[in-house]
């Protein structure tokens, strides 16, 4: 009997700053945020550090008093790995490893190192690997003796584990070759979008780990691949989706998330061209997320980068079953009600209210008023396929749930 290989994880420190324009709770968000990155790569936070400060150091990016903290912390407990919460200038990375002795990585390093762990398809590993390379070029100096004290691990894979002697010359003639493969792909991809015809295309978006596969797997009778882990999901899938007697096309795409390296926005341009060619959109929300509202405002930022903030837009508030609020003593009058303590019902009298028919409050894992959903986004994909097809609406007849 084959004895269960347990999964080894890497001892890592979290390093985070607290400035005027990221105050405590934001701070605290965004370290939250990096110990559930850095546990999807494969490590364990032993601990964090954090300091207040105008703005980082231009040198090690945190004071050297704080600095030497870390250091001794590191040493103590025999860590390998520190992580900052923002990305590092190339000088930074240097003065800092040169202090701590240990491998360093940033915000940036850290995603596309679990981006080359989850990249499965040619396409999908041949543009993070791109992204790899356009974020190593400005740190070459001193990149290779940190490789060579450093093998294997979070933030190792991908490019620069093999030759020591690679230079700025060889690398830019990757990141060329490697825009070339892209272009190539991206033209193919253009092929097969305009040969799907003129069905009506709903793209499903949404922050990273917020339930989309799992609502795609729903809706589409599919089995796209779920995980409770962030970026479950890189290479877009297209599903076609048939309600009543009403098909369309649904893709999940990759997840967002607050402060994604450009270097990903630029070479997933295609992933997210199934969101600029999207009749609709779908933006699922996890709600039992604290700060759900934080990731809408992400959301929307990187839909507005890409031109896709105008589409018809229908918002799912995901995971209904795992929504808890604060609830406040009556007797205490010391606690003042904030958004935390809000009711599911509360919240929907707030901006959400003025949504109307386009706030929907799902649960997708128990299938919870999914059929509701089924028919608001029936009825929005009828309208857009009329609108394109004036003649032949008599075919999609006014939703019906017990012919869905």
């Amino acid at each position: 009997m084959l004895e269960k290989k347990e999964i080894q994880y890497e001892k890592t420190v979290l390093i985070g700053i607290i400035t005027k324009d990221q105050n405590e709770v934001k701070s605290k968000e965004y370290l939250d945020e990096l110990e559930f990155l850095t546990y999807t790569a494969g490590g364990e936070v032993i601990k964090r550090f954090t300091q207040k400060m105008d703005m980082p150091n231009s040198k090690t990016f945190i004071g050297t008093g704080k600095m030497e903290e870390v250091r001794q912390f590191i040493e103590a407990n025999n860590v390998g790995t520190a992580i900052f919460d923002d990305e590092l200038t190339p000088s930074q990375q240097k003065n800092i490893e040169r202090t701590l002795e240990c491998k360093i990585l940033d915000r940036t390093n850290l995603i596309l190192d679990i981006f080359a762990q989850r990249a499965q398809t040619s396409y999908a590993r041949t543009q993070v690997e791109l992204a790899q390379y356009q974020y190593l070029l400005p740190r070459l100096t001193g990149m290779w003796t940190h490789l060579e004290r450093q093998r294997g691990g979070i933030g190792m894979r991908g490019p620069g584990e093999t030759e020591i002697e690679t230079d700025r010359r060889i690398v830019r003639d990757k990141i060329s070759l490697l825009k070339k493969k892209i272009a190539a792909i991206d033209k193919q991809m253009a092929v097969q979008r305009s040969n799907r015809g003129k069905m009506v295309r709903v793209a499903l978006v949404g922050y990273t780990n917020v339930g989309k596969s799992t609502l795609m797997n729903v809706i589409s009778k599919s089995d796209v691949f779920a995980e409770n882990k962030l970026f479950a999901t890189l290479d877009t899938t297209v599903r076609k989706v048939v309600i009543k007697n009403l098909p369309f096309l649904l893709s999940d795409t990759v997840g967002f998330i607050r402060k994604l390296p450009t270097q990903l926005v630029d070479s997933f341009k295609s992933t997210l061209d199934e969101v600029r060619e999207a009749d609709l959109l779908l933006h699922v929300v996890d709600i039992s997320h604290p700060t759900f509202e934080d990731h809408i405002a992400s959301v929307n930022k990187i839909l507005g980068e890409i031109k896709s903030a105008d589409k018809p837009t229908i918002m799912v508030f995901n995971k209904i079953d795992s929504y808890q609020h604060l609830s406040i003593d009556e007797d205490d009058l010391v606690t003042e009600k904030t958004k935390a303590h809000y009711t599911l019902d509360e919240w929907k009298q707030t901006w959400m209210n003025q949504i109307g028919n386009n706030a929907l409050f799902i649960s997708a894992i128990n299938k919870e008023n999914i059929e509701d959903f089924k028919k608001r986004v029936y009825d929005e994909v009828r309208r857009i396929h009329i609108t394109r097809f004036p003649y032949n609406h008599f075919l999609y007849p006014d939703y019906d749930e017990n012919m869905a």
